[in-house]
C-alpha cells in the first residue's frame, strides 16, 4: 500500500514518535510510507532524516491554501489510504478529499483522551473517515457512546521496540551515565502541566526532608521545563535532580533507573514512556488519568496513586524503596504484559489490518 501519514503539530512528543515508528515498522513490511507536514514542524525533519519522503505543505493551520494544497497532493500521488492525526491536517484533509477528483479512504488516529466536542461540524469531519483508530479503549468507547460515532473504531496502543526496552543492571547503567550511585527515581515525558512533573518534584522533596537518600532524573523538554526547574531550585533539590532534556534515546537513562513514576492527571492515552518503562522491566508509579489503567493494574503490574497528590507519590515510592521484592515483581509483571500487548509487532499488525480493510472497503464500493 501507499500510505500518507498527515500531522499539523509542530511538536516532539508521544504522537509525533508513534507517527514515525509506525511509518518505520510498516515500511519495512514493503509498504511506501510518505509524510505530510509543514516545513517548520520537527516530524518533518525527523521523517525526512530517515528517508522519507515529506510533503511541505501549509496545514499547521486551517485556511483554503491548505485545503488546496492538500488537493493537489492527493490529486497528484494518488496514495491507497491518508492517515490524519491532528485537528487542523484532519479538517484540511477532508476538506481536501471531499473536492478532489479521486478521494482515497481516510482514516483518523485519536491520540489524546480529551472529549471530542459533539459540534455537527466536528462530527461531520470525524464521519468522513472510513475508521477511526484511538490509541487507548476508554478513548474508543467515548467515541461510540458519548458522540455517537458508528464506523469502525479500534484501539491500537502505541508499540515500543522490545530489542530497545529491556531489563538492564541500573549499577552499570549509572556508571556508563556519569551518575552517583543513588536509589534512582525517574520521569520520560514532556514536560507539560499535565505530565505532573510538579507532584513528583513534591514528593522528592517530602522524601528528602524525611532523610531518604535518591535522586530523580526529569528526562525530556517542554513549555514548562523553566517553571518546574525553578520549583526544584526553591526546593534546594538542585544536587539530586538532574534535568536531562530531550534524549532521543530514553532507553539509556531508563536502565539507569530503579523507578518509574508518572503522575499524569490529564490528556493521556495509553502513555509511550509508560509502556517504554514498563518493558524495561521497571516497578511504576502513577495514575489512572486517561487509558494508562488498560496498562497499570494496581498492585499487579504500577502502583497506582490518585492524581495531583504528591504525598501519595512519596508514599508510593517509599514503600518500593523498601521493598525490594515487591519492585522486582511489579517489574516482571509489567514487562510480561507490555510484551504481550504493547510491541512494535503489535501495533502495526493492527494499523495494517485498519489500512487493508479501508482500501478493501474503497474497492468494493
Amino acid at each position: 500500500m501507499k500510505i500518507l501519514h498527515t500531522e499539523s503539530s509542530d511538536g516532539w512528543g508521544g504522537q509525533e514518535m508513534r507517527v514515525v515508528a509506525e511509518m518505520q515498522g510498516l515500511r519495512s513490511r514493503g509498504h511506501v510510507l510518505e509524510l505530510a507536514a509543514p516545513a517548520s514542524a520537527r516530524i518533518h525533519r525527523e521523517a525526512a532524516a530517515l528517508g522519507f519522503r515529506v510533503h511541505d505543505v501549509p496545514i499547521a493551520r486551517k485556511s483554503l491554501r491548505g485545503v488546496f494544497a492538500m488537493r493537489e497532493l492527493l490529486q497528484r500521488e494518488r496514495f491507497d489510504v491518508v492517515n490524519t492525526h491532528s485537528s487542523p491536517d484532519s479538517w484540511l484533509t477532508v476538506l481536501a478529499n471531499v473536492l478532489s477528483a479521486h478521494p482515497v479512504p481516510l482514516v483518523r488516529t485519536r491520540h489524546t483522551t480529551a472529549a471530542v466536542s459533539r459540534k455537527p461540524t466536528t462530527s461531520w469531519v470525524y464521519q468522513r473517515s472510513a475508521a477511526i483508530v484511538t490509541t487507548g479503549e476508554q478513548l474508543r468507547q467515548a467515541l461510540i457512546d458519548v458522540n455517537g460515532f458508528r464506523m469502525p473504531i479500534r484501539s491500537v496502543p502505541t508499540g515500543v521496540d522490545p530489542a530497545r526496552f529491556g531489563p538492564a543492571d541500573p549499577v552499570a547503567a549509572r556508571a556508563a551515565l556519569g551518575l552517583p550511585e543513588l536509589f534512582t527515581v525517574g520521569i520520560v515525558a514532556g514536560v507539560r502541566s499535565w505530565k505532573g512533573h510538579r507532584y513528583l518534584v513534591e514528593a522528592v522533596q517530602q522524601l528528602h526532608q524525611q532523610g531518604r537518600v535518591l535522586q530523580l532524573l526529569i528526562v525530556g523538554d517542554g513549555p514548562r521545563m523553566q517553571e518546574v526547574q525553578a520549583q526544584v531550585a526553591a526546593a534546594g533539590l538542585g544536587e539530586i535532580v538532574r534535568f536531562v532534556g530531550h534524549d532521543p534515546q530514553p532507553e539509556r537513562w531508563m536502565r539507569a533507573m530503579d523507578l518509574f513514576v508518572l503522575p499524569s492527571y490529564a490528556n493521556e492515552g495509553v502513555p509511550q514512556a509508560l509502556m517504554q518503562a514498563m518493558l524495561s522491566g521497571l516497578p511504576c508509579v502513577t495514575t489512572h488519568v486517561g487509558c494508562i489503567s488498560e496498562i497499570a493494574h494496581d498492585g499487579r503490574t504500577a502502583v497506582v496513586v490518585p492524581t495531583q497528590d504528591s504525598a501519595a507519590v512519596a508514599r508510593a515510592i517509599a514503600g518500593l524503596m523498601d521493598d525490594p521484592a515487591r519492585r522486582d515483581s511489579l517489574g516482571r509483571a509489567a514487562r510480561a504484559l507490555a510484551l504481550e500487548r504493547c510491541t512494535l509487532d503489535v501495533m502495526c499488525d493492527a494499523m495494517e489490518e485498519v489500512f487493508r480493510s479501508v482500501v478493501a472497503g474503497a474497492a468494493r464500493a
